[in-house]
C-alpha cells in the first residue's frame, strides 16, 4: 500500500497542477483504473494487478 501511495505521488501529484476538485478527481480516477488495469509490475511477472488476479483465478479454476 506505502508503495502505491509513494508511486502516486511521483506520478501524479508532481506532473500535474489541478485547478479545481473535479479535475483531480477525474485524474485521480482514472490513475487508479490505469494503475490497476495498464501498469505493469515487475514483481507481478511483468502482468497489471488485475491481469495477474485474472491468471491466479484461472490457474485455481
Amino acid at each position: 500500500m506505502e508503495s502505491f501511495f509513494g508511486t502516486l505521488k511521483c506520478e501524479l501529484f508532481q506532473l500535474n497542477k489541478f485547478d479545481t476538485t473535479e479535475t483531480f478527481k477525474d485524474a485521480l480516477h482514472d490513475y487508479i483504473r490505469y494503475y490497476n488495469e495498464d501498469r505493469i509490475k515487475l514483481g507481478l511477472g511483468g502482468l497489471s494487478p488485475v491481469a495477474y488476479r485474472m491468471q491466479a483465478a484461472a490457474a485455481t479454476a
